[in-house]
């Protein structure tokens, strides 16, 4: 029986960088979702195994750590890797308080992105 592809979950209001990661996370066999709210992904998400969600912290109406820490993000079952462009230490430490896997500041590289991404995945 072959093993389902790691379903990954990105969410990020820039639709290039949402595009550009999806076409690398596919690249390397990945099934990819993209939503540029966390509002839309939380009306889209159905929760399961080898999930991954990749997630900006800036985003419009509500940022990444907001989102972990509603009632949403909260009761996430599966691994976040929180990105952000303009990071601090407050927000690292936010977000691993929050429960996030991996803290990533941008511009990632290919192979930290993917490393944060098999290092969740194994966890889940």
């Amino acid at each position: 029986m072959l093993k389902s592809p790691a379903k990954i979950f990105i969410v990020d209001d820039d639709d290039a960088v949402r595009d550009s990661l999806r076409m690398l996370l596919e690249s390397y066999g990945m099934d990819v979702e993209d939503y540029a709210s966390a509002g839309d992904f939380s009306r889209h998400h159905r929760p399961g195994k080898g999930q991954c969600l990749v997630l900006d912290q800036h985003l419009p109406n509500l940022s990444g750590l907001d989102f972990l820490a509603s009632p949403e993000g909260a009761g996430l079952a599966i691994p976040v890797i929180l990105m952000t462009g303009r990071g601090d230490a407050g927000i690292r430490a936010r977000a691993f308080a929050l429960g996030a896997s991996e803290y990533l500041e941008k511009p990632v590289s290919e192979e930290r992105l993917l490393a944060a991404i098999a290092k969740a995945l194994r966890t889940e």
